[in-house]
């Protein structure tokens, strides 16, 4: 079975048609946090000045009162009910991937924008369901893809839908992970969505089909295994390889894991190879925050971006932007069907 999906790339951001209203925040946004673990705490310091914190939610006692000790002024509550009538700007949501569905539509229809954490939700159906929210609602929908955000990334995709490395012909993705997610609902295939491939394997791929304007893909094949065996019932694969094609007959390979036998902490890297040219985007050293972008001619390189590059929260601190400019939908967030689509169906295989 084979998924195809076509769009045609604008350059500048889609939006709605100009008669609808914009809806513009002209005072620092009043935000919400709705998952205070690692990754929820780490945007809420990060962006604290530039915003008003003005709720916190957490189902874990000992993590909302941290922040609450912090932000003193912001509503802390167990759960999102109460903070929906709120007058806030915007929630950002980094919870179990299971829950983002249901709690991104219930802030979306009472007419909050939101910024999730990757995956947006769990299966295609989800990511469908909360796209039409946002759009039914006018509101801001942003997916914390950060690294569109590196250092180097933007200038790399001016470059190739510019022409400037010729027809792509072959994509590489890979994140291979010596280490796997400490937290118990990453192995709960309800609350994950799936394991390494849910994990890792999506940021790579919404990278690929970025870089290139979002070009119209379908699946080839796929494996999984989990410790070793293919992947049967419930498992939670560990290691995961996908193929695709593209329209102009490139081949995009994609491979992930967890608990990597790799001598170092992680292995990230895209590499992409044109008629004219190609692209290397790698980590350094092992490390899972410090990369390298080159653009390659022969045995020539030209460096694009480099480290030390305080990236992480670009995504948010970009979504916050927009919000402060016109917080109604963005027809942009069509965009996270495409490789929502694509890793349902090498899960599908």
């Amino acid at each position: 079975m084979s998924i195809r999906i076509q769009t045609k790339f604008d350059p500048k951001p889609a939006r709605l048609a100009s008669s609808r209203s914009v809806h513009r925040v002209l005072r620092r946004p009043r935000v919400g946090f709705v998952g205070l673990g690692w990754i929820g705490r780490q945007r809420l310091d990060a962006l604290a000045d530039e915003i008003e914190v003005a709720a916190l939610v957490d189902n874990d006692t000992h993590r909302l009162e941290a922040a609450s000790a912090s932000y003193p002024d912001a509503i802390a509550t167990r759960g999102i009910d109460r903070i929906l009538s709120e007058d806030l700007d915007g929630v950002v949501i980094a919870t179990p991937s299971g829950l983002h569905a249901e709690q991104a539509i219930a802030c979306l229809e009472h007419g909050l924008a939101v910024f999730c954490q990757k995956p947006l939700a769990t299966t295609l159906r989800d990511v469908g369901r909360i796209i039409d929210s946002a759009q039914c609602s006018d509101r801001l929908l942003g997916v914390d893809f950060c690294y569109r955000h590196v250092d180097g990334m933007d200038e790399l995709r001016r470059r190739v839908l510019s022409d400037a490395i010729g027809q792509i012909v072959s994509v590489d993705l890979t994140f291979h992970n010596a280490y796997g997610p400490d937290k118990s609902w990453c192995k709960n295939r309800v609350l994950a969505g799936g394991g390494c491939m849910m994990d890792l394997g999506v940021h790579l791929l919404d990278l690929a089909l970025w870089l290139q304007g979002m070009p119209r893909m379908e699946r080839v094949r796929s494996r999984m295994f989990a410790q070793g065996a293919p992947v049967d019932g419930d498992a939670m694969e560990d290691l995961a390889y996908a193929e695709f094609i593209q329209a102009n007959g490139a081949m995009v390979r994609l491979a992930c894991s967890w608990h990597a036998h790799i001598g170092q902490p992680a292995i990230i890297q895209v590499a992409l190879s044109g008629t004219r040219g190609g692209a290397l985007w790698n980590n350094v050293a092992g490390s899972f925050y410090d990369f390298e972008l080159r653009m390659c001619r022969g045995t020539e390189c030209e460096l694009l971006g480099s480290h030390p590059d305080d990236w992480g929260a670009r995504a948010l601190r970009q979504w916050l932007c927009q919000l402060q400019i016109d917080a109604g939908f963005d027809a942009a967030a069509e965009d996270y069907r495409r490789s929502a689509a694509l890793i349902e169906e090498a899960y599908r295989a």
